[in-house]
């Protein structure tokens, strides 16, 4: 028998024999889990969403609600609401912090499959050690409260973030071993060690991990880093790129990724929920093709924009501001961030939709949801309009 865990599997459950510390050394403990089975009744199988006030966890909340599972939506009493689907017979919302550990055994009560998709994604904080207290410690409180309830199924959602970067530039899949000196910046560390913990959990939950490269759609309501170069783009702030490179993909994809994974995943597994490698120029032509700004045509050698990130860092610690240029950001840009997610769509059995629509739901969110000053909204409604048709 290993060190780790023995499981054996049996047509109404499983048993799983998980270590514990004692006085005088190791022993072992019994706790039955029921199996996680794909065709099962939807009446049963309450799934608790964290972060479905934001961005990612909304289109999960949503998918789910659309597949007549029960959801029950965690939120802080301060988040924006306006994401969260409609309280009704089969949603529900619960108020909770993932750093108080007693309104999370509180949200726990009757769930079958816990969505851990809240975190802290922000480039900068006037706080240092803030977004990896955050990630960190709300991902242990989470999983320690799922552990109490018996919950039966996780689904962490970690980052490409996580994975690291390669000197190469070729894609990066989910074999690749971390490097922790590529981990660039608080963020990228702490979904790394979040994502640690996370699998720390999987012998004693049947916890499945994914990790999205850069969700792009609808419902991007602070907006993400991702969805704040889009925003920039609309508003016409951005005049150069700088040669780089990212991984995009449809926010629709990612969701769909969690609840098939879900359904599917091999416990303690990690999944890349991953689209279209593009560089930045690239993504600047496909917002140019639908929305008819022209894109930058100069791209820029990071080390010209080093010093203004580092300028831009300064004047924030002062001002407790947002930097204008992120020096984290920056710093990513030196390498390409292209990964590799072709194991979502063996292993899950994920359909890959392309990423153009993606683009065109960011850009018809941000032009409908009083993102933009209204002469330009109106003009890019025209424009969106104009452009839909010829199209067809």
């Amino acid at each position: 028998m290993s060190s780790g865990s023995c499981q054996l599997h049996l047509m109404q459950g499983s048993i799983r024999l998980v270590p514990f510390v004692l006085a005088r050394g190791v022993g072992l403990y019994e706790i039955r889990l029921p199996c996680y089975h794909e065709g099962m009744d939807s009446s049963s199988s309450l799934s608790l969403v964290t972060g479905a006030s934001g961005f990612v966890g909304a289109w999960v909340a949503d998918l789910l609600v659309s597949e007549g599972i029960p959801v029950r939506c965690l939120h802080r009493p301060s988040s924006n609401t306006a994401n969260l689907p409609p309280r009704g017979p089969r949603v529900s919302w619960v108020e909770g912090d993932l750093l108080d550990p007693r309104s999370l055994d509180r949200a726990m009560e009757g769930v079958h499959t816990l969505y851990h998709v809240a975190a802290d994604y922000r480039l900068w904080t006037p706080r240092r050690g803030e977004i990896l207290h955050s990630n960190v410690t709300g991902t242990r409180n989470i999983l320690d409260a799922a552990l109490r309830s018996g919950v039966s199924r996780v689904v962490y959602c970690s980052s490409v973030a996580a994975l690291g970067t390669r000197d190469d530039g070729r894609p990066i899949d989910e074999t690749m071993k971390v490097d922790r000196s590529s981990l660039v910046g608080e963020y990228k560390l702490s979904k790394y060690e979040a994502e640690q913990v996370a699998l720390s959990y999987a012998p004693r939950l049947s916890l499945v991990v994914v990790n999205p490269s850069a969700p792009i759609g609808g419902k991007d309501i602070k907006p993400t880093p991702t969805g704040r170069i889009v925003l920039d783009y609309l508003k016409g702030r951005m005049k150069a790129a700088i040669h780089t490179g990212l991984n995009v993909v449809p926010v629709r994809d990612v969701a769909r990724g969690h609840l098939l994974a879900a359904q599917k995943g091999v416990a303690g597994q990690k999944y890349i929920l991953g689209g279209q490698n593009m560089t930045l120029l690239d993504l600047f032509l496909h917002l140019e093709a639908i929305t008819g700004i022209p894109a930058p045509r100069v791209t820029l050698p990071r080390e010209m924009i080093l010093p203004l990130a580092w300028a831009s860092e300064g004047v924030s610690r002062l001002t407790g501001r947002e930097p204008l240029v992120p020096l984290e950001g920056v710093r990513m840009a030196k390498k390409l961030m292209y990964y590799d997610g072709s194991r979502a769509i063996r292993e899950l059995g994920l359909v890959p939709t392309p990423v153009e629509e993606a683009f065109r739901e960011a850009v018809r969110y941000y032009v409908s949801s009083g993102y933009l000053e209204s002469r330009l909204a109106d003009r890019l409604s025209r424009n969106l309009s104009e452009r839909l048709v010829q199209a067809q």
